[in-house]
């Protein structure tokens, strides 16, 4: 049976923690709005935003567990190598569950270096969302022994998500659950699911997969994770609660004070939630009926920590709160091409060209140090030359960001890429790419023996031909081979030599060929009818490269050898005699 538990509900927060944390933001700057890898919204500041639709983070802004972890920090302890308990139970990561954590930030250093993404920040999400996969219960590759799923949200009481996959992640097809030890709902791990372990699925239920997939998703915006601002953007957009980012601060905190390995299965189980129901399961409510969440007993995010007693909430300050000073990107009024040549390129090729977007204020005026988001748009296999279909540069000192190269797909046709300003809804810029079929602009035969058959016979050379374009090998170039009837007439011939199809019947055009990996194409086996002469055969690719081949097909020559002369009778060849 799958193992479902309960988390705080949105919106059920203590009242005292809740004035507290609204008295402390009420300088701070407004979030911005922009778009995630769906092409969704998604809060970019450092609080969170009541018009971000909870469908586009990554938990559906699930309800999660208010475990805070214990006053005293551990002592710093090993991470790797022999198991060293120490310290509190709450420092021990189970041993996969940790190796999860860790192999998805090694892998994100080596892909996305500028992101500093900390295997804690994992842990700490990973400790809100589900205990550690419920106390590191998963198997030696990282499957959960049953699976993790939040409650069904269906409005009463959480956010409303209606069922977006037939409940194949879920078991649910009426609405939406968050899934597994990181609790992504079906909708965001459709496209942001990752396969962590190698074993070629992208499962949500396995922590390896699961992790390197939060690791990503908290990455993808281009955010430097050692800077508060985009830490706080970057948890925000995991759940979009103030509640929720405090309390995973708090767990970063303490796992970067010290950690150690503890063996599978043997964690702390989560407990304390907001509406202090208890156990494993949330309460069962009838729908359309009110959820009344019982008093807190146990202090929640935002508070001291260490006392049952709720702080006094502060009286309201009459001074107003200063206005902030505008950020860099405040001042971006639009966003100007700054030179962007023609963007085409042949199928499988890098462009030549790239994309170069300048941020300015309403007077024209450079922008630098702004985040331009670059998206590729449209049903296309392109992508940047990172792998991915979106990319985050920082605009220079002249207000100008340089997106990564394009390299095209084997889709052919137009696409676009899209740049915006990260955190601003200032219109964006639209680009159109263009991606062609592979062409070759030059065949040549690869042998040089005349190619001769006798009249109902077989050629016993097979013709092979190389393509080229612009001097390099023209690989997967398409190709028909045709005989014709003459130079200057290329319908097909009625006669002469020929290829068989699959039934053993002749053809005389070849359609759907392609070069290899080293612009080679070598043809089926030719034969040759009755009729003798030399004949033509001609051979096309995509670009314009043609080659003529002849094909000579002759009787053979039956005429006796000439036998050499002999001398006549009676005569004798003289030699010459020595000299006296």
């Amino acid at each position: 049976m799958a193992a479902q538990f309960g988390r705080l509900r949105k919106g059920a927060v203590n009242t005292t923690v809740a004035a507290v944390v609204v008295a402390a933001l009420a300088a701070s700057q407004a979030p911005g709005v922009t778009t995630d890898d769906a092409g969704r919204k998604v809060t970019t500041g450092t609080q969170p935003s009541p018009d971000t639709p909870a469908e586009n983070s990554a938990t559906g802004n699930s309800p999660y567990y208010t475990d805070l972890p214990p006053l005293n920090s551990p002592n710093p302890s090993p991470t790797t190598g022999t198991p060293v308990t120490q310290g509190t139970s709450e420092a021990g990561i189970p041993a996969t569950v940790l190796d999860a954590y860790k192999k998805a930030a090694n892998a994100l250093q080596e892909s996305k270096p500028g992101c500093n993404l900390p295997w804690e920040l994992l842990a700490a999400i990973g400790k809100v969302e589900s205990g550690q996969a419920r106390g590191g219960r998963v198997d030696a590759n990282g499957n959960t022994l049953s699976k993790i799923l939040g409650p069904q949200l269906n409005g009463n009481g959480f956010a409303s998500i209606s069922d977006t996959d037939g409940g194949a992640y879920d078991g649910d097809s009426s609405y939406d659950r968050a899934v597994g030890p990181m609790q992504f709902i079906p909708s965001t791990w459709e496209w942001a699911g990752r396969d962590g372990n190698g074993d070629g699925k992208k499962d949500p239920n396995n922590v390896y997969d699961a992790a390197l997939a939060a690791g990503h998703y908290l990455c993808r915006f281009g955010w430097d994770l050692s800077t508060k601002g985009d830490l706080d953007s970057a948890i925000l957009s995991y759940n979009n609660s103030q509640d929720y980012l405090n309390l995973v601060l708090r767990w970063l905190e303490y796992y970067r004070k010290g950690t150690h390995e503890i063996p599978d299965g043997t964690g702390t189980l989560p407990s304390d939630r907001s509406d202090d129901t208890g156990g494993a399961s949330p309460t069962p409510t009838t729908p359309g009926s009110p959820t009344t969440p019982s008093s807190p007993s146990t202090p929640k995010p935002g508070g001291d920590g260490g006392s049952t007693s709720p702080k006094p909430t502060p009286p309201p300050s009459t001074t107003p709160p200063a206005t902030p000073t505008p950020t860099p990107t405040d001042t971006v009024h639009h966003l100007e091409d700054a030179g962007t040549a023609k963007l085409s390129a042949m199928a499988g090729d890098a462009f030549t060209e790239k994309i170069t977007a300048r941020a300015e204020t309403k007077a024209g005026k450079a922008v630098p140090k702004v985040r331009i988001r670059f998206a590729i748009i449209g049903a296309t296999d392109a992508a940047f030359s990172t792998g991915e279909k979106y990319a985050t540069v920082l605009t220079n000192s002249v207000g100008e960001a340089v997106a990564p190269a394009l390299k095209a797909g084997e889709n052919t046709g137009e696409f676009v890429v899209r740049t915006t300003v990260v955190g601003r809804t200032v219109s964006g810029l639209d680009y159109t790419a263009t991606v062609t079929e592979r062409a070759a602009d030059t065949l040549a035969r690869t042998g040089e023996e005349a190619l001769t058959c006798t009249p109902g016979g077989e050629f016993a050379d097979q013709v092979e031909v190389k393509a080229t374009y612009k001097g390099a090998v023209a690989d997967k170039v398409a190709a028909t081979a045709t005989l014709i009837k003459s130079a200057d007439d290329a319908t097909e011939n009625d006669k002469g030599p020929y290829f068989k199809d699959a039934d053993g019947k002749p053809v005389r055009t070849l359609t759907g060929l392609k070069t290899d990996a080293n612009g080679l194409l070598k043809l089926p086996k030719l034969y040759a009818d009755d009729a003798t002469g030399t004949f033509l055969l001609r051979i096309n690719t995509a670009g314009g490269a043609t080659l003529t081949v002849e094909l000579k097909v002759a009787a053979a020559d039956t005429s006796p050898s000439p036998t050499p002369s002999e001398p006549a009778s009676g005569t004798e060849s003289a030699s010459p005699s020595p000299s006296a």
